[in-house]
């Protein structure tokens, strides 16, 4: 199956009260994990890139060709979106549009509003006609994302009539508000703003996107979920999983140096997670 736009199976999700996850690809195993939950879920999925990732893994080309290449070995049925996650420019968006991206965030939440706005909407002129979906930001989600750090004094709350103004202006295919959530764990107990996150969803048809899904209780993902929100992004719990059973597996074995005994292992740790969270957020069996 080639790779769509988050587009059509957003507003599936919407339409059916369940979400999509934006599972982050960081090298090899997590997409091959990715893709394998996906298939054995037969869930919808969306595989984010940061602009950090990719240039890790070698480029934007580089990570569609290793996405096309596993999904033609997986033989993948199930819609899969690559998405630039967090955008920092309209070149860095249209660079991935053409290596083979599918969908695109660009984050001009730290721009006065109408700067934004007018940043988005570039991207949205060039992304339609490539029939490319976009993501856009309003308000500062707190956390690290990448090298982006954003302290807790300048996270901000969008305002659900300038959340209006961009989606109406912008005409994006979904939207990022800030309400709570952070990138990273969790110092505390999360404190979404349900009451902004319905005003702002009574106010559109366009499905919101919620960042930082690790550590937010399955009762707040529910809740978000009936308020309008069809993504889900997880990063930080698919990272930690991987990272305790590489450090599980060489504690156990000292003398273990190759790399497919060790990440092995955690590829299934992985896999193990995300297939928890398409259950938890209810895409599983959505593809079928």
């Amino acid at each position: 199956m080639p790779l769509v736009s988050m587009k059509e199976m957003l507003e599936t999700a919407k339409a059916n009260s369940y979400g999509v996850g934006q599972f982050n690809l960081n090298n090899l195993e997590f997409t091959q994990a990715i893709l394998q939950a996906a298939e054995e879920e037969q869930s919808p999925v969306i595989l984010g890139v940061s602009e950090g990732a990719a240039k890790y893994m070698g480029g934007f080309k580089s990570v569609v060709a290793i996405v096309e290449g596993l999904m033609d070995s997986y033989n993948t049925t199930v819609p899969v979106a690559i998405h630039l996650d967090h955008g920092s420019s309209f070149e860095k968006c249209v660079e991935a549009m053409y290596a083979g991206f599918t969908s695109v965030m660009i984050d001009g939440s730290h721009f006065p509003l109408e700067e934004n706005i007018a940043l988005t909407k570039k991207v949205v002129e060039v992304a339609h006609l490539l029939g490319v979906s976009v993501e856009a930001e309003l308000g500062r989600i707190g956390g690290q994302e990448d090298d982006i750090i954003v302290d807790d004094a300048e996270a901000a709350y969008a305002i659900p009539e300038e959340c209006d103004q961009l989606i109406r202006e912008t005409k994006v295919d979904c939207f990022a508000p800030a309400l709570g959530s952070v990138h990273g764990p969790y110092k505390g107990e999360p404190n979404l703003g349900f009451d902004r996150m319905e005003t702002i969803s009574s106010n559109t048809e366009v499905p919101l996107v919620l960042h930082g899904g690790t550590g937010i209780p399955t009762k707040d993902i529910k809740k978000a979920i009936s308020f309008g929100t069809a993504k889900i992004n997880v990063n930080t719990e698919s990272q930690i999983a991987s990272a305790a059973k590489v450090r599980e597996v060489l504690d156990a074995n000292q003398e273990m140096i190759d790399p497919r005994k060790y990440l092995g292992p955690a590829r299934e740790a992985i896999k193990a997670t995300v297939i928890g969270k398409m259950r938890e957020f209810g895409s599983s069996g959505q593809a079928k």
